[in-house]
């Protein structure tokens, strides 16, 4: 099959995609499995002249994070149904009109399926979808329900509802992994200090940071440990944010601060910005630990393996993927997927490298607090976590 199409306004997606860990994930969540295949025996669409599309944030499809998953599982499907998928990759600095723009010039090409990737693209899918009700949408990272809650600033904000029938959430519980992820980093620290800092301050990226930091919390609970966290306090909602998902001076000065106040892990939220944290942990030296976030960074980006600890992931590509599926075959809804420990929706990557420089109990550690988490006996909450489903 020919290399997803692209619009022309989009900058160059530079490399191919790498094959990640995730894309074995099965996402469950609050709604069905994907469709069966056809009468046929095959996945290929119901509809010959079913098309596919997405349109990337402002990180790009070679983020090796979620918009990257996101193209890969609209790749993947493509493939299994035999259709041509269209991708538009949105400029680093794209605002709510460039999103307009985008998805209209998608619907205006008669794609059946437009997915969007990130809550940054939330309004104008929202917006998309209710003008278009004859077109399917699906969105990365977002409840598509902003109608009706309001927050103590009024402000609409999430409340569980999709407002459209013709909107598909796709939602990942990340605070879970991420939970999983803090014990590990407060169990490595050589310092007594772990960091964490996000892209924007959206839900999506400061439910990792409440998981992170509740799972250090866990960790100095059970431990009679004092293991600090710098970057993001969960009392407050308050914590250090760089302003964009891109790598560059802002992330690396962020990575830097926290650094400097003797972390020795850290885990940065935001795509690409993980890239100018690394380049802050060569440049000081030392036995420092980096997370990933949404793949295994691991094996996405080889160029900073030697400083992984582990990453959170999230299973995006597979997700992305079986909604495709789903709609092609006729059987799509609004019914939100989210991504859990327990449908391994979302899940901790393996220490790999750093296997051996963790205590030799951690995993089975790890394992337990998983089972306490699936099971309800380990409560991890945050108020940025999905509500859909």
């Amino acid at each position: 099959m020919e290399d997803t199409l692209t619009i022309t306004t989009r900058r160059r997606l530079a490399g191919g995609l790498a094959l990640v860990g995730t894309s074995a994930m099965v996402l469950a969540g609050c709604a069905s499995a994907p469709a069966a295949p056809n009468s046929n025996g095959t996945n290929a669409a119901s509809d010959p002249n079913f098309v596919p599309c997405m349109v990337s944030d402002s990180g790009g499809f070679n983020d090796h994070s979620f918009n990257e998953l996101g193209l890969k599982g609209l790749t993947d499907a493509g493939d299994k149904l035999g259709v041509k998928p269209i991708s538009v990759e949105s400029s680093e600095t794209a605002d709510e009109s460039e999103f307009e723009t985008h998805l209209s010039d998608l619907v205006a090409q008669n794609c059946s399926l437009i997915v969007s990737v990130g809550f940054l693209l939330s309004s104008a899918t929202d917006a998309a979808a209710k003008a278009n009700p004859d077109t399917e949408f699906a969105i990365i990272d977002d409840g598509l329900d902003n109608e009706g809650a309001k927050d103590d600033k009024g402000n609409d904000v999430g409340d569980g509802k999709v407002d459209v029938p013709n909107g598909k959430p796709i939602l990942f519980a990340t605070d879970q992994a991420a939970f999983l992820a803090g014990y590990a980093a407060a169990s490595y620290s050589k310092t007594g200090v772990v960091g964490t800092f996000g892209g924007i301050q959206i839900p999506s990226v400061t439910v990792f940071m409440d998981g992170f930091a509740d799972g250090v919390k866990y960790y100095n609970d059970q431990k009679k440990k004092n293991v600090k966290v710098v970057g993001w306090d969960v009392d407050s909602q308050k914590g250090v944010f760089t302003g964009g998902f891109e790598a560059g001076t802002d992330a690396k000065n962020a990575a830097q601060g926290l650094l400097d106040q003797n972390a020795d892990v850290l885990l940065p939220v935001g795509g690409p910005i993980y890239q100018s944290a690394a380049d802050a942990i060569k440049a000081k030296g030392g036995d420092i630990a980096l997370i990933g976030v949404d793949a295994d960074v691991y094996l996405t980006d080889p160029s900073v393996k030697d400083l992984l600890l582990t990453s959170v992931e999230k299973g995006v590509d597979s997700a992305t993927e079986a909604v495709v599926v789903d709609a092609a075959n006729g059987n799509f809804d609004n019914t939100p997927y989210v991504g859990t420990l327990e449908n391994s929706g979302v899940g901790l990557a393996p220490f790999h490298d750093f296997e051996s420089k963790v205590d030799p109990g951690l995993q089975g550690e790890l394992d337990t607090i998983k089972a306490g988490i699936v099971d309800g006996s380990i409560t991890v909450t945050s108020p940025s976590e999905p509500k859909a489903g």
